[in-house]
């Protein structure tokens, strides 16, 4: 068996930048429920974001997820988020951005690199969704990349969800 990079590292956000995201009156309840991502076979490529609470989607119905996690990264890696893939097979159920991208200077954000899921339940077949507290229900694959050779980027991120852009 190979030894694979180790490269990054998932932690809990803070107590105080979950209970500020989280709009639910048992957010504190849900903090302390949080479990960080895993692989779930020694071949899995996919680290699995488990669900904080329980889920229900009709069709077409959408909910943003606070996941109280955040992830500290080699600089040259970022994190692409996906649906677990038998749930997106089941009930297409969508990332309402197609695919999550966490870039690693992300995590020393104002909000501690919170990650966050906007899902969609986009089953045409009329299925509802129901994903339990404590269920995989996206996974985050770990990918190296480059840059070109003309790049001179001096840029730090502060927020997510097109800060880079402001």
């Amino acid at each position: 068996m190979s030894e694979f990079k180790r490269i990054a590292k998932f932690e809990k956000v803070s107590e105080e930048t979950y209970l500020s995201a989280c709009e639910y009156a048992n957010a504190l309840e849900i903090y302390q429920r949080i479990l960080l991502p895993k692989r779930a076979t020694s071949g899995s490529a996919g680290y699995d974001f488990f669900a904080p609470f329980d889920i229900e989607l009709k069709p077409g119905e959408t909910i943003k997820i606070p996941t109280g996690i955040r992830v500290q990264m080699e600089e040259n890696y970022v994190l692409k988020l996906y649906p677990r893939s038998g749930l997106g097979f089941k009930y297409r159920l969508q990332l309402n951005n197609t695919v999550g991208i966490i870039d690693s200077d992300y995590y020393y954000s104002d909000n501690e690199g919170h990650i966050f899921a906007k899902i969609t339940n986009d089953s045409n077949e009329g299925k509802i969704l129901k994903i339990k507290m404590g269920e995989g229900f996206m996974q985050g694959i770990f990918v190296e990349f480059g840059i070109t050779f003309d790049d001179d980027v001096k840029t730090i991120r502060n927020g997510g969800f097109g800060s880079t852009t402001k």
